[in-house]
């Protein structure tokens, strides 16, 4: 099926996966499974894609040089993007520590009014512990192929219009 769509064709699909992604992700969220913060760093690329794809779609038929530019951004993004949710599949099977504000040890209060005032205070979602599997995998587990296929499509949609132009 890819094989017979245009840049034009990949950059809507682009932007479904993209929009699909990001609602799964809301909609998680607003069922109570709150991201930690390297789920939301995860979803930098894909606030970036939205557009991207939307501006690769319009900029296709009459810029192919810049429908290149923004393809090759758009992979860019995602490549990054699966190394990271790479590196918090490794935080979350404890492979490898990950950023303190989120996987560190409790620095205990030095008496219990602070304690109770901490506690109050601080919601950590922590980044070592999956709150949410789907079929056996974590949500960064599943951003490492949906990631991966983003940039494959986007490196596709890149070489069709350095073909075509």
């Amino acid at each position: 099926m890819l094989a017979r769509l245009d840049a034009r064709g990949i950059a809507l699909v682009i932007f479904a996966i993209v929009a699909a992604t990001l609602a799964g992700a809301w909609t998680s969220q607003m069922l109570g499974y709150a991201p930690c913060e390297l789920c939301l760093k995860q979803r930098y690329a894909y606030y970036l894609g939205l557009p991207l794809a939307l501006a690769a779609w319009f900029a296709t038929p009459a810029n192919r040089r810049g429908a290149r530019f923004l393809f090759a951004l758009i992979a860019l993004a995602f490549v990054a993007n699966a190394v990271l949710a790479a590196y918090h599949t490794g935080v979350e099977f404890k492979w490898w520590p990950g950023p303190a504000d989120c996987t560190g040890a409790y620095q205990g209060a030095g008496n219990v009014a602070d304690f109770m005032k901490q506690l109050q205070q601080t919601r950590v979602v922590r980044c070592d512990e999956v709150s949410l599997r789907i079929f056996g995998f974590s949500l960064a587990n599943a951003n490492i192929f949906i990631s991966a296929a983003l940039a494959a499509l986007a490196s596709l949609a890149a070489g069709h219009v350095m073909r075509q132009g």
